[in-house]
């Protein structure tokens, strides 16, 4: 038992070094940074840990039992390995994208994360054999490390990325909503009759046809934004460059707001089903409006929407400003 000393040691170690990246910023390097020797360095630092994983679990596989030296020479290896990973990470400067860096620094947690989680399995595991739990933590790591370096190499490619998200999140609402009104006038047929919850009967798991009218309308506002997410990754795509600062920060701009439009669509979408609440359809519209025309207010103003994208724009705002007047003369009530 002796021998597992230096592995409590370093699950703490790396449990504290897990809170520094979680809540630390990368600081400007006194050194002209270079975004390749970035990720050149830190996949060989991600290189060595994945082998210092295996190596781990490997000396603690078999009936022949580490000694504590040399329990205490592999703990100090890892332990130095996933630091050198966290040290790349702080290379990376604040003037290199936000969204970028936000990417590293939680795929970075993942790894010491994953080192954690194979340190705590190998000190619950028994001393003789090569556990399934362990098999999978080691795994982990590996998976964990090869994440990193799959990563987007510049804010162009990562906002993109986050875009691209984004769009997935949307797309899987509004399928969801549409099949639910295809479905007829019971989006809960899918749901067995159930004692407490009453007979199938109720009403109130009704659409009438007045909340179908102001459906129609909410569910041209979802189709909006599945579209000016579908051309604003397009454009970002097309058009977008890392290359300068303010071009970085334009990027991070759209991904900011970019990000509140899953979210607002998915209150939206909630808010539709029945008993509908009108006032709670229309405020909640009025928000989805409200990021959408933002969305498409920064990509016009920045680099990524040169004047022949503009028309696009202006369509979408159009149709973000026509849905949400149709809402309001359904719901008008209800102020």
């Amino acid at each position: 038992m002796a021998a597992r000393e230096p592995l409590r040691e370093l699950r703490g170690a790396l449990c504290a070094l897990l809170a520094r990246v979680r809540e630390g910023e990368p600081g400007e390097g006194r050194e002209p940074f270079e975004l390749p020797r970035f990720w050149d360095t830190l996949g060989q630092t991600l290189q060595v840990t994945s082998q210092e994983a295996t190596k781990l679990s490997l000396a603690f596989s078999g009936p022949a039992l580490t000694s504590a030296e040399d329990c205490r020479k592999l703990s100090e290896d890892v332990q130095s390995a996933v630091i050198a990973v966290a040290t790349v990470y702080y290379w990376l400067p604040k003037g290199q994208g936000t969204t970028l860096r936000k990417m590293v620094r939680d795929a970075t947690a993942e790894v010491v994360e994953g080192m954690i989680q194979l340190t705590e399995t190998i000190l619950s595991a028994p001393l003789d054999r090569l556990s399934q739990e362990q098999l999978i933590s080691t795994g982990g790591v590996w998976a964990a490390c090869e994440q990193v370096r799959n990563l987007p190499r510049d804010n162009q490619a990562a906002v993109a990325s986050v875009l691209a998200a984004c769009l997935g999140v949307v797309k899987d609402a509004l399928e969801e909503m549409e099949h639910a009104l295809v479905e007829g006038q019971d989006p809960y047929s899918d749901i067995m009759e159930d004692e407490e919850l009453g007979f199938r009967g109720n009403r109130d798991i009704y659409w009438s046809e007045a909340d179908r009218k102001l459906l129609s309308s909410c569910m041209g506002l979802m189709k909006a934004s599945k579209a000016c997410l579908k051309k604003v990754l397009g454009v970002v795509e097309a058009h977008g460059k890392a290359d300068s600062p303010d071009h970085i920060a334009q990027l991070d701009d759209i991904a900011d707001i970019a990000n509140e439009i899953s979210p607002s669509v998915d209150e939206l979408a909630l808010s539709m089903y029945p008993p509908v609440n009108e006032l709670a359809v229309r405020l909640n519209a009025a928000k989805l409006a409200s990021v959408l025309k933002k969305v498409l207010e920064i990509t016009k103003t920045s680099h990524v929407c040169p004047p022949s994208e503009e028309g696009w724009v202006q369509f979408l705002t159009g149709a973000v400003d026509h849905n949400m007047n149709k809402i309001k003369n359904f719901t008008q009530g209800q102020l």
